[in-house]
């Protein structure tokens, strides 16, 4: 049976594997002669047909020539969405994705790492790999993980507040070339109106946090719900009285936080010695109290009162 989306319609995934597979049959070829052109397993074909699979676009350029397409396979390849096409979610964790997916606003409290929301395709990747993954299992991985991205990204996309840890700048995933890429996507999506980043320097050590990553997940008709993660488990907490304290927590991270644009400016310095090759972990004290001082300063500035001077008369 052909996998449909919540709406109930074919995805763009299953009609480009029906075109193969028509082109296929029209071209006299079994699954196993395509395969043995490429050369691949049978059971590649079989999913690309069946839409459960995205091809490398070297094989979707064999399979256009084999099959006399006349460059249509390639076109249609470049128009599929592959990124929400079967996301691979382990079990655990398909219930957050879920409610990703109906949510009308997000605040995030992350420790460590970036938030899988707002990972680039690399980043994810090295992620993914650390866990020992085969690299079938990655790709798709990365491509699940991704899918959650859409919605938030877009121009119109549902509110997304996010609290990070001073420590996910610093944390190296990937290498220095990575985290450089990481850097720039999270300046280049603080652009969007539905998303606000934010970071909490470690030198704010008075300020009590979470010691994991916590989600409130804000749902149609208001409901709140708590979500957190240990080791390959998701957890979901729908107590008001558990929520609203979270909720408070957030707030108190959030104005504790160095602001929208010191959180710019802030990134952009870590991002420009991860491009000088620089380890910017060596550097976050100096960086991260300068940051501070020029909160400290502003505030004072804006507390005083103005004191009129007088000026000289031309």
């Amino acid at each position: 049976m052909k996998h449909k989306t919540p709406s109930g319609r074919t995805t763009s995934a299953e009609l480009f594997g029906e075109l193969v597979r028509q082109l296929r049959i029209r071209a006299g070829l079994t699954q196993d002669q395509l395969a043995s052109a490429l050369p691949v397993d049978r059971s590649l074909i079989a999913h690309i047909e069946a839409g459960k699979r995205r091809p490398d676009l070297e094989h979707v350029k064999v399979f256009d020539s084999l099959l006399d397409a006349g460059g249509l396979l390639v076109e249609m390849c470049g128009k599929v969405d592959w990124y929400s096409t079967h996301p691979a979610h382990p079990d655990w964790f398909k219930k957050r994705a879920e409610m990703d997916a109906r949510a009308v606003g997000l605040r995030v409290w992350q420790t460590q790492l970036v938030p899988g929301l707002l990972q680039t395709p690399d980043y994810a990747r090295a992620l993914f790999t650390r866990k020992g993954l085969s690299p079938e299992q990655v790709k798709d991985s990365v491509q699940a993980r991704l899918s959650r991205q859409e919605r938030f990204l877009a121009i119109d996309g549902p509110p997304l507040r996010v609290v990070l840890e001073e420590s996910a700048l610093y944390n190296v995933v990937g290498g220095a070339d990575v985290m450089r890429d990481q850097c720039a996507h999270l300046l280049n999506v603080q652009c969007t109106a539905n998303m606000v980043i934010q970071v909490l320097l470690a030198t704010r050590k008075e300020t009590a946090r979470p010691t994991t990553s916590l989600w409130l997940i804000t749902l149609p008709q208001g409901r709140e719900v708590l979500y957190s993660e240990s080791v390959n488990s998701g957890h979901f907490v729908n107590d008001p009285t558990v929520v609203r304290d979270a909720g408070r927590t957030y707030d108190l991270l959030r104005t504790e936080s160095l602001s929208a644009s010191e959180t710019a400016t802030l990134i952009s310095d870590v991002m420009g010695r991860y491009d000088q090759g620089e380890n910017p972990r060596t550097q976050r004290g100096d960086m991260a109290q300068e940051q501070l001082q020029r909160r400290q300063r502003r505030r004072v500035h804006r507390g005083s009162p103005r004191i009129p001077r007088r000026r000289p008369r031309p």
